[in-house]
């Protein structure tokens, strides 16, 4: 009986338990198609925009919300704001009936998010901001305060795509991952960890961050890997006419600092930039280098604070070339850099190149002024060129390998140094140590030494300023450097040894000095130039003290005429020693000069008196001028053909004399290259012409040249029967001494008598001043030269 009085109370609960269940299901079951579609019905009233999502499950008993793929499309548009394939949120329903809204946590998959930015203070977002502010007039409703919590944020596999239409510049990460511990109403600490790849090219970046919203300040410490740089090329596109730029960053750094003054951060860590290349096109480098070093002990450049461990760079490239008009830095970015400026000084426009510039400059400025100290610092096999091609023939040198190395750069010190050591290509070395007090750049000491510079580099000027060229001749210039207080006093010695004029190369622009009549007055004894010329003055204004040269000079005529015997037999027995050893190719020419043929018959008249002796032939050969010559003929004879309308079987050796002297900075001639060719990125005669024929052309008139000059020359021993006693080796491409290729000759068993005399001769005078510099050389000489 007692068990049938409880069964009724059983079934009650039963009942009334279902029905709530029941009442939980249906409530569930048809809230969240009531969310879905309310906010499908009211998005465009209450967003200003459209918002799609497949199905939405909203439990109201837990807080638990969650929007399968989700979109938040674009103002007026089919296309996405924001999207993702999930969003989900725990809602504290608790908190809510006391004005405190949290969200417990907040998860975010795959969102794809794409910002677009019209002008600088305009973008696709900039509708939401105007309809979400609130408004002045806006009467105020309810002053109660409302709280609000974002906790446990999470976004997984993330996308981020930035479109800037005014440069215009397209960037985007992908894989982005974010754990942030979210913002409470009365907390102002984020903390935040996040990582993401790069979505153009390599590169992969995470790291910890963490920001005071109140005091503004924030710590990170963010590590890079191989990071694509891409993204600068987008913004030198702006700065620049043409153009490519590619490097990767890494770095490990750790931060904090205040984001109102950007200047006010404390940073340590390694930052390394790789292969970075700049030029006007992939295959052609203005600058590059391997590997940019930095490691940095600590950086406060608020404090004044720079203690750096090392600054290295390897392997540093760059070119600067000179043209008729402008040259290749400001053809790139406008004359004077008229292309950065206007847009540094556009107000409108955000470019990232310019704003570190801009940063480092002002880093530039700090440092100088603060308590710095490098413990190294070195710059490593440099490579560093200079091309002119405003005269009649390319000139170019360049500083290979070039390092500078400097230890313990310290503000305290009282001395800094800093050594600069290269080669000079194609033939030299220089050589600079500088001591610099480190609180006063007025204050410095400068030794410095330029050696065995071929004087024969100076030949494309020259022949465009006096149509002489040098065929042989050294050049050295020291010195020494004193600063104190901007005060100078200098010694400066050059000293040129050996300049000889060789055949006068008659252009219809070039302009005629009567070299050698010069160099009687200004050459010494010995075959020489050597001088002394001292600086004093300051640095703003430093005076040289070019008397003490024309006292030289004037000495020089009136005691030269006293020894004349000396500088004549030093010049006549050093060429014909010359004559004996080796003799020079006329450029682009296959025949013998007379003094080339003199030199054959005394060989063939030594190998006749001589049965067991025999000669090697080795030939040197100046193939970068060669082909210069070679496309500077052949595209002036295509333009004297076209011009006077002959066929190329009728072209004669009147007509070959008439293209020889036709100016390569002929007008009518350079508008034809400009017309034919119609490359914009081809700034030189030299590219022009060789675009025009084509470098197979090129590459076969070379090469037949070298085969004719080896026929034409083998030909007169094969007339006397002693070709099987001359070995010719195979030629060798490279820059001379002497700025001519030429064949040199070595002599196997019995050596001429009279070279032997001439060498010793010689040596003899080497000895004295200022000819002792060429006494290691001769030896040299002597040794390659002749074989026992």
């Amino acid at each position: 009986m007692q068990k049938n009085k409880h069964q009724p109370l059983k079934k009650i609960l039963l009942i009334i338990t279902g029905i709530l269940l029941i009442l939980v299901i249906i409530v569930i079951a048809f809230i969240s198609p009531i969310v879905k579609y309310t906010i499908e019905r009211y998005d465009v009233k209450y967003t200003g925009r459209e918002i799609t999502m497949d199905w939405a499950y909203v439990n109201p008993f837990t807080g638990y919300v969650h929007f399968k793929n989700f979109k938040f499309h674009e103002l007026n548009s089919d296309s996405s704001f924001f999207a993702c394939s999930g969003i989900s949120a725990h809602l504290n329903m608790k908190k809510i009936l006391h004005k405190e809204y949290e969200v417990e946590d907040l998860s975010i998959s795959s969102p794809i998010f794409t910002v677009i930015q019209h002008s600088k203070t305009e973008y696709n977002f900039s509708d939401l901001i105007t309809k979400f502010s609130k408004k002045p007039d806006q009467p105020k409703t309810d002053t109660t305060p409302v709280h609000f919590n974002l906790l446990n944020l999470k976004i997984t596999d993330g996308i981020f795509i930035m479109n800037e239409k005014m440069t215009p510049v397209e960037y985007s990460i992908k894989n982005l991952n974010v754990e942030s511990s979210g913002k409470r109403w009365n907390a102002d600490t984020i903390d935040t960890k996040f990582s993401f790849d790069s979505g153009i090219g390599s590169g992969h970046i995470e790291g910890h961050f963490n920001v005071n919203l109140a005091k503004k300040e924030y710590s990170t410490d963010v590590i890079v890997k191989k990071l694509d740089l891409k993204i600068l090329e987008q913004y030198m596109k702006e700065l620049s006419n043409y153009g490519t730029t590619r490097a990767f960053i890494d770095m490990d750094v750790k931060a904090k600092g205040n984001l109102k003054e950007p200047r006010d951060v404390e940073a340590k860590g390694i930052v390394q930039i790789s292969d970075f290349h700049f030029g006007k096109s992939k295959e052609a480098d203005f600058a590059s280098f391997d590997k940019f070093n930095l490691s940095i002990k600590l950086m406060n450049p608020y404090k004044k604070k720079f203690f750096i461990d090392s600054i290295s760079l390897l392997h540093p490239y760059f070119k600067f070339q000179k043209y008729d008009h402008l040259d290749n830095i400001q053809n790139m970015f406008g004359k004077d850099g008229a292309k950065v400026k206007e847009t540094a000084q556009d107000p409108e426009k955000f470019n990232l190149v310019i704003e570190i510039a801009r940063y480092v400059k002002l880093l530039s400025k700090d440092f100088l002024r603060s308590d710095y100290q490098i413990d190294r610092l070195g710059i490593y096999k440099g490579d560093l060129h200079f091309e002119d091609f405003s005269a009649n023939e390319k000139f170019s040198v360049a500083a290979n390998p070039l390092s500078i190395i400097a230890d313990s750069v310290h503000s305290n010190n009282k001395r800094v140094k800093i050594s600069l050591n290269t080669g000079i290509k194609p033939y030299g070395s220089f050589h600079v140590m500088l001591s610099i007090d480190p609180k006063d750049s007025s204050n410095f000491e400068m030794n410095y030494a330029l050696e065995n510079v071929n004087a024969t580099l100076m030949n494309p000027y020259l022949i465009s300023k006096t149509t002489f060229p040098l065929d042989r001749g050294s050049i050295d210039f020291k010195g020494s450097l004193n600063v104190q207080k901007g005060i100078i006093s200098s010694e400066n010695h050059l000293l040129i040894v050996d300049p000889r004029v060789t055949k006068r190369i008659k252009k219809n622009n070039n302009k005629w000095l009567p070299v050698k009549f010069l160099l009687f007055f200004v050459r010494e004894r010995g075959n020489s130039i050597d001088y002394k010329i001292p600086i004093t003055g300051d640095l703003k204004n430093p005076k040289f003290h070019l008397k003490d040269v024309i006292l030289d000079i004037i000495t020089n005529v009136f005691v030269k005429p006293a020894t004349p015997r000396y500088g004549f037999e030093i010049r006549t027995i050093d060429n014909n020693l010359e004559k004996m050893l080796a003799f020079n190719w006329q450029l682009r020419s296959a025949e013998l000069m007379p003094d080339n043929q003199k030199f054959v018959d005394n060989l063939i008249d030594f190998l006749k008196n001589n049965p067991t002796a025999s000669i090697v032939v080795e030939p040197v050969e100046y193939f970068e001028k060669e082909n210069e010559y070679i496309a500077f003929f052949e595209a002036k004879k295509e333009y004297f053909i076209k011009k006077n309308n002959i066929k190329l079987d009728s072209f004669s050796e009147d007509d070959s004399s008439k293209v020889e002297k036709i100016s390569i900075k002929d007008s009518l001639f350079v508008q034809y290259l400009d017309n034919n060719t119609k490359n914009k990125l081809l700034f030189t005669i030299q590219e022009k012409c060789r675009a025009l024929i084509g470098e197979k052309l090129i590459e076969s008139k070379y090469r037949a040249l070298i085969k004719a000059r080896e026929e034409h020359f083998i030909s007169f021993f094969k007339k006397e029967g002693l070709n099987d006693r001359v070995k010719i080796k195979p030629d060798i491409r490279k820059i001379p001494f002497n700025g001519f290729s030429y064949y040199k000759i070595t002599y196997n068993g019995k050596i001429p008598p009279e070279t032997k005399e001439a060498f010793d001769k010689l040596y003899e005078w080497d000895n004295e001043n200022p000819r002792q510099k060429a006494k290691k050389e001769r030896r040299r000489l002597r040794d390659i030269f002749i074989k026992k």
